[in-house]
């Protein structure tokens, strides 16, 4: 993974490289290039979609949902196994 300097520095440096060109790109050209060299840049991260982290919180929500049912549930049984208190 890039540290954040580095992949600056990489971008800066792809970025650099279509301004310094003998003949001047048109502005849709230099907007789809630029989308590349930063889609291209975020792939070497280890980063998810917004669509990808937004299913994942669904799932975590339902887990964690389930999760707490079991534990009264085992609550619950633990309470009925348990001796009565001898007083």
């Amino acid at each position: 993974m890039f540290a954040p300097k580095a992949f600056l520095d990489a971008i800066g440096s792809q970025a650099s490289r279509l301004f310094n060109g003998e003949t001047p790109l048109p502005r849709p050209e230099i907007e789809a290039q630029l989308k590349g060299i930063v889609q291209g840049a975020l792939s070497k991260l280890d980063v998810v979609s917004r669509d990808e982290f937004d299913s994942q919180m669904v799932v975590l929500a339902r887990t964690r949902a389930r999760l707490e049912a079991l534990e009264a549930k085992v609550a619950e049984l633990e309470e009925r196994l348990a001796p009565p208190a001898s007083e």
